[in-house]
């Protein structure tokens, strides 16, 4: 089914569902933004890097850029060093090998799932967003710039 109707309000409205193959060359895929909270007990964060998933193509990827001043302002102390550590290990993750650890050996899906699994640490995944692209790994230069810097 390429298309479906839905209720809405009353009336019907179009909804276009894309599957692999279906999407003019684009496929879908996942995105979470990286957030780093450096007072858990303040909820305060900023955004530090993005996670993108493309289960057609069996990519994951992440992108990170922390600005320290942002940080520093919302903690001036803030543990600088650790929080680009922790920036760091989601991207060594995300390239698989052994800089993954443990999870070398998982598919880029499962890498996904793990993490941007909730967590109360200073770096944490915020909720999970899709999209369409020729190019996942074009899309987390392009989201970072977007959303992050």
């Amino acid at each position: 089914m390429s298309e479906q109707h839905i209720q809405v309000a009353g009336g019907l409205a179009e909804r276009h569902i894309t599957r692999a193959g279906q999407g003019g060359g684009r496929d879908v895929y996942e995105y979470a933004l990286l957030r780093v909270v450096p007072r858990i007990e303040r909820g305060e964060c900023i955004n530090a890097g993005v996670l993108v998933y493309c289960r057609a193509r069996g990519y994951v990827g992440a992108r990170t850029h922390l600005d320290e001043a942002r940080l520093l302002a919302l903690d001036p102390e803030a543990d600088v060093t650790g929080v680009r550590a922790a920036l760091r290990a989601v991207e060594e993750v995300c390239g698989g090998g052994t800089g993954a650890g443990q999870a070398a050996g998982d598919d880029a899906g499962r890498r996904f799932r793990w993490l941007i699994a909730p967590r109360s640490t200073v770096v944490q995944p915020g909720p999970v967003h899709t999209g369409l692209t020729m190019d996942p790994a074009a899309e987390p230069e392009r989201l970072l710039d977007l959303l992050v810097r």
